[in-house]
């Protein structure tokens, strides 16, 4: 069974002093895809400027816009109407083989190397073995993000959005962006190609039609076994219906709801 949800997602800035001047990209609006499809989107910004609408390097919408008027506050806030399908049902049957060949490796190059936000470490990389020890990858896959939701304390507080798997991996713990990021490591030192997927998760199985209620951005993983199939490791479970994508990359530094520089005043 399919979901329709709505989505409103506000960010404010507050100054100490005025803003003469800011430049900013928000990448707010959901991905259309076969699990998701996009009924209504829009962006609105405070003090209201025109918006440039351009897809990024990942199939990211992304929406720039310059602020050239002096300003105390920016408020950014994107609305949308999506369908969401349920999880995939069809097993992958990649064999370890099939991710050794030389086009699926220079292809996913990008998606199987390193990055600041997710280092390589021996550390995760033992464990990641041991966990892919006598399974296929789709088998590895399950195992690492059961490890995951298993081994790791979800606590908000504990890392910042600069922090990098290994940070997070030291103190076994940290939020969604943690989770993912330190599977990213994991199915990466495997040879399996992993992207972070950034949305929103609906809090509630059962929630009534119509209701209103309170969430945040959330963060996931992909991993390519034959096509993409996502999993949540903060909450160990695939991904299904509750879960609305809005974009992907290597890392959180590709998918940022919010990014700019601004001239003038510091943040409160």
């Amino acid at each position: 069974m399919s979901w329709r949800i709505a989505v409103r997602h506000s960010s404010t800035y507050r100054y100490s002093s005025l803003v003469v001047a800011s430049f900013n990209e928000a990448r707010l609006t959901p991905t259309a895809s076969r699990r998701q499809v996009v009924l209504e989107t829009e962006i609105t910004t405070g003090p209201a400027v025109p918006l440039d609408r351009y897809i990024d390097y990942w199939s990211t919408v992304v929406h720039a816009f310059d602020v050239h008027e002096s300003h105390s506050e920016l408020t950014v806030t994107g609305s949308a109407v999506v369908e969401t399908a349920p999880a995939q049902t069809v097993l992958p049957t990649t064999r370890w083989d099939d991710l050794r060949v030389p086009e699926l490796e220079d292809g996913f190059s990008e998606l199987l190397t390193s990055t600041p936000y997710t280092p390589t470490d021996d550390e995760i990389t033992d464990v990641a073995r041991s966990l892919a020890d006598g399974t296929t990858p789709y088998g590895a896959v399950l195992a690492t993000c059961e490890w995951l939701y298993t081994n790791l304390a979800y606590e908000p507080g504990t890392t910042k959005v600069s922090s990098s798997a290994i940070e997070a991996w030291k103190q076994r713990g940290g939020v969604c962006q943690d989770f993912a990021h330190i599977g990213i490591v994991m199915l990466r030192d495997l040879g399996i190609p992993a992207r972070y997927v950034s949305g929103y998760l609906h809090p509630r199985h059962d929630a009534p039609i119509g209701e209103t209620m309170s969430g945040a951005s959330h963060a996931w993983i992909e991993a390519w076994l034959d096509g993409w199939i996502a999993f949540d490791p903060t909450n160990g479970a695939p991904v299904e219906e509750r879960h609305v994508t809005v974009a992907h990359g290597r890392a959180y530094a590709d998918v940022p709801p919010l990014r700019g520089v601004y001239h003038g005043g510091s943040l409160e």
